[in-house]
């Protein structure tokens, strides 16, 4: 009796025995698809990151919109005989928050046209203008490797600037506004690099410099405030500016009937600059080498200290450009020192949420100018503490610092490799290996 195997066509039919039992080496896992990796990378990406966080923000809030609510409490005080009334309760004060939320942030329903209904997101994008332009300043520096927290110092002395200009000195239109352009810029990012010069020359942690320089900012202003003939108003005792020249003020982009200025446009603007510094040009290479690791953009040649001088006094126009907005665009009646209105720490946030990367900003800016524009319809619509808006703009940062606490909620696959699976021939083998022994 002949071997079958023997046979060439008997030998092609039969199945080949598994590579482990030959070679006693575990066959490769199956490659992973091109879907299966798509998916993947969304599911554990930045951007599903800060989604989430959002969502996760969103659901702590109405938490805490419920537990607030009058209605709901007082029909939670006899919940153990009519459940269904808590519970359409807290329906009602939910959905009724947030529906103000957007009719005050995106659009309004009950007006009865759409030039007039789209006025909340006009408001949206002008509280978001300042955001934009200081969150691009903070995120270029995060992207040195530098923590710029002298938001608020760099924007004041670039609205006392921008404003003298405005107000104090008289040119043609057009001329007049790119001169107190230019003037509040170059401020803030004089201040800005005050810190990087210390940084770069005697290794002074940027981080306590901005900190101390936003006191001195905050008092020098004030001093020019209180004092006649440098930014206090003729005939005036109060610390406030006169109003800022016909010739000075941004101009209003829909007309005036809405509040949205040029700033805006201007602020589309630094995104497009800072996006292509940062990924066409050849500092932008420097920046992002050192951003990553100091030492050795030293070492590849790279001059470190004059890259975290550059990287400031750019952040610092940045930021300047938000002090700009804020004084010849909205406060252009006269402004005090709180013409900042906390815009140099909400871009921390902004910088955070964009994952410092320019569209990101954007992105984070409009969002967070629409928890302005419609945390204040909150307020006024359903008496909701604009408290609570705060809460859910720290809780966004909150689960954006903390990934694997999103990843755990949402129950999502870790960033990296996939996990290897063994084949069916490699665990069939290894079972028959197991059964022979």
């Amino acid at each position: 009796m002949s071997d079958r195997t023997s046979d060439p066509d008997v030998a092609l039919e039969m199945p080949a025995e598994p590579a482990t039992r030959a070679t006693g080496t575990q066959a490769e896992p199956p490659a992973e698809g091109r879907w299966h990796r798509a998916f993947r990378e969304i599911t554990t990406g930045n951007v599903m990151i800060s989604v989430l966080a959002i969502v996760l923000a969103l659901i702590v809030g109405a938490i805490m919109i419920a537990a607030t609510d009058e209605g709901v409490q007082a029909a939670a005080g006899y919940f153990f005989a009519r459940p269904g009334d808590t519970f359409v309760a807290i329906w009602e004060a939910v959905s009724g928050a947030y529906a103000a939320f957007f009719q005050g942030s995106i659009y309004n329903f009950r007006r009865p046209d759409f030039l007039t209904g789209i006025r909340p997101l006009t408001e949206t994008l002008t509280f978001a203008t300042p955001l934009i332009a200081a969150g691009l300043g903070v995120a270029l520096a995060f992207r040195v490797g530098m923590f710029n927290i002298g938001g608020r110092g760099q924007m004041l002395v670039a609205a006392a600037a921008a404003g003298w200009v405005g107000f104090g000195v008289d040119l043609p239109w057009g001329i007049h506004i790119i001169v107190a352009l230019l003037a509040g810029m170059v401020a803030g990012a004089a201040w800005a690099g005050i810190a990087g010069v210390l940084k770069a020359r005697t290794g002074a942690h940027e981080v306590i410099v901005t900190i101390m320089l936003n006191y001195v900012a905050l008092y020098l202003v004030t001093w020019m405030l209180n004092t006649p003939g440098l930014l206090q108003a003729p005939g005036q005792s109060n610390p406030k500016t006169p109003a800022i020249k016909e010739t000075a003020v941004l101009p209003d982009i829909l007309g005036p009937g809405y509040n949205l200025h040029a700033g805006f446009i201007l602020s589309l603007i630094a995104v497009a600059v800072v996006w292509w510094i940062l990924n066409r040009s050849a500092m932008g290479f420097r920046f992002r080498a050192v951003g990553i690791n100091p030492n050795a953009a030293r070492v590849a040649g790279i001059n470190v200290k004059n890259v975290y001088i550059v990287a400031m006094l750019i952040a610092g126009a940045l930021v300047g450009l938000a002090g700009v907005d804020q004084a010849l665009g909205v406060s252009i009646a006269g402004f005090s020192s709180g013409i900042d209105a906390g815009i140099g720490f909400d871009a921390i946030t902004v910088a955070l949420l964009g994952r410092s990367t320019p569209i990101g900003v954007l992105v984070a800016g409009i969002l967070f100018g629409a928890f302005k524009a419609g945390g204040y319809a909150m307020q006024a619509a359903e008496g909701v503490p604009i408290e609570i808006v705060s809460v859910v703009q720290s809780l966004i940062v909150l689960f954006i610092a903390a990934p694997p606490l999103v990843r755990a909620i949402f129950r999502l696959p870790e960033p990296g490799a996939p996990k290897k699976k063994r084949s069916r021939a490699v665990t069939a083998s290894a079972a028959g290996e197991g059964s022979a022994s």
